[in-house]
C-alpha cells in the first residue's frame, strides 16, 4: 500500500526507505503492542510524509543498541536514521499509542 500510493503521487524517491519504516513500525505494534487493533496513516502535508502506526498500548517505543549477532533490535535505530536522513524526525504520540515519522519531500511537494 505504502508503495503504490507514494508512487501514484509522484513520490518514488521515498518509496523504498518509506516501506522499511511503515515495515518497522508496523512489526513493533504487532510484538510489543497490546492493543487488538492496528491502525496505519500516511498522509502527505506540508512539505512532509507523515506515517503514523496506531496500536492503542500507552508504550513509548526507544531506540536500543542490539548486538552485532542479534536477529532484533535494530527496527527504531533503522528508523531514526531513516528520518534523519531524509530531514525528517519521528516519535510517539502523547499518550503514547501512536508511532509516527516524518520524511521531507522531495522538492516540498504537498
Amino acid at each position: 500500500m505504502t508503495a503504490a500510493r507514494l508512487r501514484y503521487c509522484g513520490l518514488e524517491a521515498l518509496v523504498d526507505d518509506a516501506k522499511l519504516i511503515v515495515s518497522e513500525l508496523v512489526t513493533n505494534a504487532i510484538q510489543h503492542g497490546g492493543g487488538v487493533q492496528v491502525t496505519f496513516t500516511m498522509t502527505v502535508r506540508d512539505g512532509f510524509l507523515h506515517l503514523a502506526v496506531h496500536d492503542g498500548t500507552p508504550c513509548r517505543p526507544v531506540v536500543r543498541s542490539a548486538p552485532e549477532d542479534a536477529e532484533c533490535g535494530r527496527g527504531l535505530f533503522l528508523v531514526d536514521w531513516l528520518a534523519s536522513a531524509h530531514g525528517g524526525t519521528w516519535g510517539t504520540s502523547d499518550d503514547g499509542t501512536t508511532t509516527w515519522c516524518c520524511l521531507a519531500v522531495p522538492g516540498g511537494q504537498s
